[in-house]
């Protein structure tokens, strides 16, 4: 049979192996926002694809892809990216992150044909992708990015977060931009997020989605838009903004306004927040939630 080629969502980024440390216990997990983001929109209807780099010995890992349904694209790398994620139960909304390795930037033979409605670059750290692979992308079709994976920069045994060199012209080829609030004051030195919203539009994307520990907010068309998460435990923290973007981009590319997408973003976010790993819940458990909220 020959593989499906259209797809609603091409999302690109490194599949992680990570190492979450609580209270200092740690296990290994799968990670990256291709494996959060791609499981958590499959179960909304979306149709998705993941391109990814990744050890071959790791290549197991993405059985759990497949199984689900998500149609997956690996190329072999020297590594497998990790990352070394070490909260304190006790305030697991803050984390220290160290990188443990790297699987090199993307080639543009490692992005496969065919054709999707939007391309969402999801990078874990910078050089993961450039800004010609990022050019590439956005002469196929629309693009969402995470900007993330352009500021967050392996220094020694740590990630420091830097200003993006070419922020100008990259921002200029998007329509989908994602940040948190600590990226978005540092792009734009704004503490504000629907300031901070205002200045990102301006380089360029339609439509900004900015995250932070309280929930959601949305900056398109003029309008702004939020939705909280009220997660009952943080137990699944780790994959929070990943669930977030793919879901808002994947309900967008479903029809969904703005006001909706924002709303199921933070429905869906609130939900996996709950449980470790990728949100594996149903659109009847979302709906219910939104039905409480209304």
């Amino acid at each position: 049979m020959a593989r499906q080629m259209e797809f609603d969502l091409l999302m690109i980024g490194h599949f992680a192996k990570d190492r979450l440390v609580v209270d200092g216990k740690g296990e290994s997990a799968s990670g990256g926002a291709v494996y959060y983001g791609s499981l958590a929109v499959h179960r909304l209807g979306v149709r998705v694809a993941v391109a990814t780099r990744l050890h071959p010995d790791d290549f197991p890992r993405l059985d759990e892809l497949r199984q689900e349904g998500v149609e997956v694209f690996a190329a072999p790398a020297s590594a497998t990216t990790g990352i070394e994620n070490i909260y304190n139960s006790a305030d697991m909304e803050r984390r220290v992150c160290r990188p443990l390795a790297f699987a090199g930037a993307f080639r543009s033979q490692d992005i496969p044909g065919g054709s999707a409605k939007v391309y969402l670059i999801v990078p874990l750290v910078a050089g993961e992708v450039d800004l010609a692979l990022l050019k590439q992308l956005a002469a196929r079709g629309p693009v969402g990015m995470d900007v993330q994976g352009f500021v967050r920069v392996p220094e020694g045994d740590t990630l420091v977060f830097k200003p993006w060199r070419d922020m100008a012209e990259g921002l200029a080829h998007i329509t989908y931009l994602k940040a948190d609030r600590a990226e978005a004051e540092l792009l734009t030195g704004e503490t504000d997020l629907e300031r901070a919203a205002h200045r990102l539009v301006g380089y360029g994307p339609k439509e900004i989605v900015l995250t932070q520990s309280s929930g959601v907010t949305v900056y398109a068309n003029g309008r702004t838009f939020q939705a909280p998460f009220t997660p009952k435990n943080l137990s699944g923290r780790t994959g929070r903004g990943d669930t977030c973007f793919a879901t808002y981009v994947g309900k967008r590319v479903a029809g969904a306004s703005p006001e909706e997408a924002c709303r199921w973003a933070g429905a869906v976010t609130t939900l996996k927040q709950e449980q470790p790993g990728p949100w594996r819940g149903k659109v009847a458990d979302v709906e219910a939630l939104l039905r409480s909220r209304a």
